[in-house]
């Protein structure tokens, strides 16, 4: 699976968006399933009735439906025990600042064992690390 972020589900569905154009190329060759966490969705349907209109809004969520449905996406649940971890990451990141929805991708990795993300966030997901030492593989950067 692999770790999606909220910049990617953005750029996806938001038309007006620079990045529009490599999510939608991204996605179209993409062959694995995509993963992410409920703070990623609410941050994604939050920007796009934003940026939008609900309607784009409740089409990424029939997106997710769809996919779910082939088994092409899942959606990370966290626990209340992790919420120490994610203060912790909080913490460590407070410069840039970290975000919610950040930490959640980070510990998503951690979980997974692994860094493979699409983001359009390039400074962030650069700068993190899961496990405190392994860097993200931003798959987004090269298409």
């Amino acid at each position: 699976m692999i770790i999606a972020d909220t910049g990617f589900w953005v750029g996806l569905f938001d038309y007006k968006d620079s990045n529009h154009l490599s999510c939608k190329r991204f996605l179209s060759n993409c062959r694995e399933g995509l993963i992410t966490t409920t703070p990623v969705l609410t941050e994604t349907v939050h920007l796009l009735n934003q940026r939008q209109h609900q309607k784009i809004a409740l089409d990424f969520l029939t997106l997710l439906v769809q996919l779910r449905e082939t088994q092409h996406f899942s959606l990370y649940e966290i626990e209340g025990n992790q919420l120490a971890r994610l203060l912790e990451l909080m913490r460590q990141y407070s410069d840039l600042p970290m975000d919610y929805a950040d930490a959640s991708l980070v510990l998503l990795a951690e979980h997974l064992g692994h860094g493979r993300i699409v983001s359009t966030d390039n400074r962030d997901f650069r700068t993190y690390r899961w496990k405190n030492r392994q860097p993200f593989d931003n798959l987004l950067q090269q298409h």
